[in-house]
C-alpha cells in the first residue's frame, strides 16, 4: 500500500531544495523563464491544440497543488541557496503520472536554468526526488523520457544508473511537433536502501524531508 499523499512537501540537501511553487514566485519565475527561452525552447512540451487558452499563473499554481494533494503528482521548483543566504529559483522538477496498485510507478521531468547547468544541480534534484518517491511514497519504478538529441539530459540518467529501455516514437509534443524519446527507468531495488543521493554525492549526509 502506498502511503497517503502529503502536500506540501519540501526536500533539501546542502544548498539545494525542492519546494512547491507559490503565487509569490511569479516575478522570479517569469524572469527565469524569459531569460532561458532560447535555452529551453528546443525541449519544451507544447500543446498540439494551440487554440486552447493558456491558464493564468495563479490557476497554474492552484492546479499543481490540487494534483499533488490528490496524490497524482509532485510539482516542485528547484532552488539554490546563494552565498548571501538568498534562495534563487534555478529550475523545476515534476514527478507526474503517479500510479498506485500493481504499477506503483511515476515519471519525472525537469529543466534547469542555463546559467546553472553543468554544476550537478539537475542530477542531484532527480536523485532527491527518486529517494523521496522510493523511500517515503514507496513507489517501485520511475521513468524519465529524453529526446535523443538532448546530450545533457542523457548524461544525467547515465550518472544516476537509469536503464535505457529503448526508443518510443512520437511520444510527446515538443517544440511544436511530435518527437521521439528514449525511455530510461529505475526501480527501488536498483536504487538500493542507501538511495541515489548518497550514491551520487558519496557522503552519508541524509536527505531532509519537511513541510
Amino acid at each position: 500500500m502506498i502511503p497517503r499523499a502529503e502536500w506540501p512537501v519540501t526536500l533539501s540537501w546542502g544548498a539545494l531544495a525542492l519546494r512547491p511553487l507559490s503565487a509569490r514566485d511569479r516575478g522570479e519565475w517569469d524572469a527565469v523563464r524569459w531569460e532561458n527561452r532560447d535555452w529551453l525552447g528546443p525541449w519544451e512540451a507544447t500543446n498540439p491544440e494551440p487554440s486552447e487558452e493558456l491558464p493564468s499563473f495563479g490557476s497554474f499554481v492552484r492546479r499543481q497543488n490540487r494534483e499533488a494533494r490528490a496524490g497524482r503528482s509532485l510539482p516542485w521548483i528547484i532552488t539554490e541557496r546563494r552565498p548571501d543566504g538568498r534562495r534563487a529559483l534555478v529550475g523545476q522538477l515534476s514527478v507526474s503520472n503517479i500510479v498506485a496498485g500493481a504499477s506503483r510507478s511515476a515519471s519525472i521531468g525537469y529543466w534547469v536554468d542555463g546559467g546553472s547547468a553543468g554544476r550537478g544541480i539537475a542530477p542531484m534534484a532527480v536523485a532527491m526526488a527518486c529517494d523521496y518517491c522510493f523511500q517515503h511514497r514507496r513507489l517501485h519504478r520511475i521513468e524519465i523520457n529524453i529526446r535523443p538529441e538532448n546530450a545533457a539530459s542523457l548524461r544525467i540518467v547515465e550518472k544516476l544508473g537509469f536503464r535505457d529501455e529503448g526508443l518510443r516514437r512520437d511520444l510527446l509534443h515538443i517544440a511544436g511537433t511530435w518527437a521521439d524519446h528514449r525511455s530510461f527507468a529505475l526501480t527501488a531495488p536498483e536504487a538500493g536502501p542507501e538511495g541515489l543521493v548518497r550514491r551520487f554525492t558519496g557522503t552519508s549526509q541524509p536527505l531532509v524531508v519537511g513541510r
